[in-house]
């Protein structure tokens, strides 16, 4: 590592926080907002649970195709270009979000959204990963802390959309979109100030390809963790409102899922030093699951309001964890790729698992049952991560090194 390289890591918390802005915008605002938003959608535009369920499942296929090409794209742009300039893509479809009613435009913002969220925060996070190795004794705490910004998206978004929907009256969706594109656009004018020398993409060297059968139980738990993480997340504010909660309780609601990621990383961070086993993905799922269950007891203020911060903090770390078993198993010149891996397992988990819950919903008529399927697979998920757990006897999955222009 150069000097110049040093003396830009020795802020390694100023530089990874700012980083953070771009999954605050593409996962905290222009992901999980959609769920404050898509009641007053749904009733305006005459959606069925299915329909809107559907504009998150485009909204996750999006994140699923840019899984996929973030590989390419970063070899192309380099880390640090696909943050900025993707954050300024989901900036303004946040804006496009505001000005279209049609279903089509609308699904396409959410598209767009997907795909360059998927980019910032696939090569965000492997940033993090490199800015973290300068600290040797505190590695896991500083990468938790990039996964914080989804969890400031969503305080952002849980201060703001119920209040303007209450002010509004109905049909005010629109303003919401508004408003949140405003604000993330603030937010984005701290990236430009960010500077540092990037590691040297893997094409220019010797590339490490993954060997995915190796971990195949462990993608199955995470592709059943973000089935079941975002049926909770897509659905829960309207549970919440047909419960007949008001825009002080929804805020708190959505409040308490953001306060119980943001810590996150004071509870777990010590703990994903020792993510390389997918013992501790398993053990967060299972809390996971938990919290998915606890609104089944009542929906009591104070019963959702515990099913909030314990969801919150346990799926963000789930996130996290993730990433620290990529980080663990694979070496540095791999991590864009089985960071990218993982991702796409979380992808295709959470592509299929709104438009289901959405489609049971309108079959049942309750959402209840939303909350049943979206515990369901978390504890799946548990299951198949405890598997490789016992499958892999040592916990390092391991790569192959290709010399460039090689194959397999």
């Amino acid at each position: 590592m150069s000097d110049d390289s040093r003396q830009i890591y020795a802020r390694p918390a100023w530089l990874i926080i700012v980083l953070a802005i771009a999954p605050a915008i593409g996962l905290g605002i222009c992901r999980f907002a959609y769920a404050l938003v898509l009641p007053d959608m749904r009733e305006s535009l005459g959606w069925s649970w299915s329909m809107a369920g559907l504009m998150n499942t485009v909204n996750s296929a999006g994140y699923l195709i840019g899984a996929l090409a973030a590989s390419r794209v970063i070899r192309r742009f380099g880390m640090l270009a696909t943050v900025k300039y993707c954050t300024v893509i989901c900036v303004v479809t946040l804006a496009q979000s505001a000005v279209t009613d049609n279903v089509l435009l609308f699904g396409a913002s959410r598209l767009i959204s997907g795909i360059a969220g998927a980019f910032a925060m696939i090569s965000g996070s492997a940033l993090a990963s490199h800015i973290a190795q300068a600290q040797p004794t505190r590695q896991a705490y500083y990468l938790s802390l990039f996964y914080i910004g989804p969890a400031v998206g969503i305080l952002i978004s849980g201060f703001t959309a119920p209040f303007l929907l209450e002010w509004f009256g109905a049909g005010s969706w629109w303003i919401v979109w508004s408003v949140l594109a405003a604000i993330s656009a603030v937010m984005a004018l701290a990236l430009p100030a960010v500077r540092l020398s990037e590691p040297a993409p893997a094409a220019a060297a010797a590339r490490a390809t993954i060997r995915s059968g190796s971990i195949i139980f462990y993608l199955i738990g995470y592709t059943l963790f973000g089935a079941g993480y975002i049926a909770y997340m897509t659905f829960m504010i309207a549970y919440v409102r047909n419960a007949g909660a008001g825009a002080v309780a929804q805020s708190a609601f959505w409040t308490c899922i953001g306060v119980g990621a943001i810590v996150q990383p004071w509870v777990w961070g010590s703990a994903m030093a020792k993510a390389a086993s997918g013992r501790l993905t398993a053990l967060l799922l299972a809390i996971t699951a938990v919290g998915a269950l606890i609104p089944l007891l009542g929906n009591t203020s104070l019963v959702l309001a515990i099913s909030a911060a314990v969801f919150g903090n346990a799926f963000f770390a789930v996130v996290s964890s993730a990433t620290a078993f990529a980080r663990l198993n694979y070496p540095p010149n791999a991590w864009p790729s089985s960071i990218a891996l993982v991702t796409l397992a979380f992808s295709i988990g959470q592509t299929l698992g709104p438009i289901a819950t959405g489609a049971i919903t309108d079959a049942f008529g309750s959402l209840s049952y939303a909350l049943n399927v979206s515990a369901a697979m978390l504890v799946a998920g548990v299951v198949a991560c405890m598997i490789h757990t016992i499958v892999t006897r040592d916990g390092k999955p391991g790569t192959q090194l290709l010399q460039q222009g090689g194959s397999a």
